[in-house]
């Protein structure tokens, strides 16, 4: 490691400056593999090891929440063997690891749409989920059959179900009542998003979570996404200025109470 990247570790060190809530776009798996003169599945099987590095990396950092996009909605479209592929290491990755993330106190979760998965495989992520409830040193989002227009969809008509059960009123709605029914309910505000690959773009990813987010991107592809490049990108978070609609003078004159001096 090069004394940029020292310093840039350092600064990832800092417990003010380190994100509550990081998501990744996992992109580059099939790309990895075609340069090595391999199919695509492989790559997909290599990005297993880097899943396991960022979790331990964020864990270490004391990140409480870690999402990963797994697999989108729009990712049924790729060639058949792939997607049997995916859905077969999705379903090992979780018989494998699962009691690994339990015996470290990391806490499973698994957002999307479960319905499109077989039966055995929905019973493995339940019982994934139910093992792990308890768990609080890092909560793991795995993002599967997950698109950020279906999560606002599937909220607004559990909203509107609450309205027609007479649960709430129209003038219920408001901000915390959508975070309390879209999928990441609970969880910290998202702080960054890193997307891999190369591709600057969010890709139908945590839509409504972004709206303040700091975004990321490297040209790493995600088998190579080690604990270094991530602490690059938790070092730029923490030298970035979160100003949330204020300007910069009004950010560098809060109190320690987080009050703002005009």
């Amino acid at each position: 490691m090069n004394t940029l990247d020292s310093q840039s570790s350092m600064q990832a060190d800092s417990a003010d400056k380190i994100p509550r809530h990081v998501a990744i776009i996992m992109d580059g798996n099939g790309r990895w593999a075609q340069q090595k003169g391999k199919l695509r599945t492989f790559g997909h099987k290599a990005g297993v090891d880097a899943v396991r590095s960022s979790v331990s990396l964020a864990r270490k950092l004391g990140i409480k929440s870690l999402t990963l996009f797994a697999f989108s909605s729009e990712n049924w479209q790729r060639p058949k063997d792939e997607v049997n592929v995916l859905m077969q290491l999705f379903s090992m990755v979780l018989k494998s690891e699962v009691k690994k993330l339990n015996k470290n106190d990391i806490r499973l979760k698994v957002i999307g749409d479960m319905s499109a998965f077989d039966t055995k495989l929905q019973e493995k992520i339940k019982n994934a989920e139910a093992l792990t409830a308890n768990n609080q040193s890092l909560t793991l989002n795995i993002a599967a059959n997950y698109g950020g227009r279906w999560d606002i969809i599937n909220a607004t008509r559990r909203i509107a179900k609450k309205i027609e059960q007479q649960q709430i009123t129209l003038n219920d709605i408001n901000e915390d009542l959508f975070n309390q029914n879209i999928s990441t309910a609970g969880l910290p505000e998202l702080d960054l998003l890193i997307r891999t690959g190369g591709d600057h773009r969010v890709s139908n990813f945590l839509l409504w979570q972004c709206a303040y987010a700091e975004f990321y991107f490297t040209d790493v592809l995600w088998p190579d996404f080690n604990e270094e490049v991530f602490n690059l990108a938790i070092a730029d978070f923490a030298n970035r200025q979160r100003r949330f609609g204020l300007t910069g003078a009004q950010i560098m004159t809060q109190d320690d109470n987080g009050t703002v001096s005009c």
